[in-house]
């Protein structure tokens, strides 16, 4: 059997949370997230799609109901789609924090199997996390996946057969859709 999956990143947040390391914490979206939503449910909803998957967090469960709202479509959840869990740098700013450490938050980047940023998860951790997920989708049908930029960066490195430092080339934009072939 083939499949295709749909991995959408959720619109932008609300501004309070502009520049702030948000991985884990939940929140709305901004107006221009809202409006993103809905155009993005309208581009949507002529699209034959199957299932839909969203990680539980706000930002990604209310766009997958508006867009399974009125379709015979199965909406559930996977938190193994959450964004990265960063520990205790959760709702900083990405300024005070870089004040604070210095560079140590490259290490996202050059160190991603042994870096756990605020304690948090590391890249290894992210893309393994982001792996099982994919292997629980269904194998037929299109699937829409509504995620965050890390675990959708971390599935499309692995997919690439790339090196996890390459992992922030993957980073889709807000509202971004990336079709990807289960086959």
């Amino acid at each position: 059997m083939s499949g295709s999956v749909l991995l959408l990143r959720h619109p932008p947040v609300t501004l309070a949370w502009r520049k702030r390391c948000y991985g884990r914490s939940d929140m709305g979206w901004s107006r221009a997230g809202t409006a993103m939503a809905r155009a993005l449910a309208d581009q949507l909803a002529t699209r034959p799609i199957d299932a839909i998957v969203h990680s539980g967090a706000l930002r990604t469960r209310r766009l997958a109901e508006r867009i399974g709202q009125g379709r015979d479509i199965p909406v559930r959840e996977d938190s193994g789609w959450l964004e990265r869990d960063f520990g205790t740098w959760e709702g900083r700013t990405w300024h005070a924090l870089w004040r604070e450490t210095g560079d140590l938050m490259d290490r996202m980047v050059t160190d991603p199997t042994g870096f756990r940023p605020g304690g948090g998860e590391t890249g290894l951790d992210l893309s393994q996390r982001a792996q099982a997920a994919w292997g629980r989708l269904p194998t037929s049908g299109t699937t829409l996946v509504i995620a965050h930029g890390g675990p959708i960066a971390a599935l499309r490195t692995w997919q690439a057969g790339e090196p996890l430092e390459a992992m922030v080339r993957f980073i889709p934009g807000c509202g971004e859709i990336v079709a990807v072939s289960r086959d």
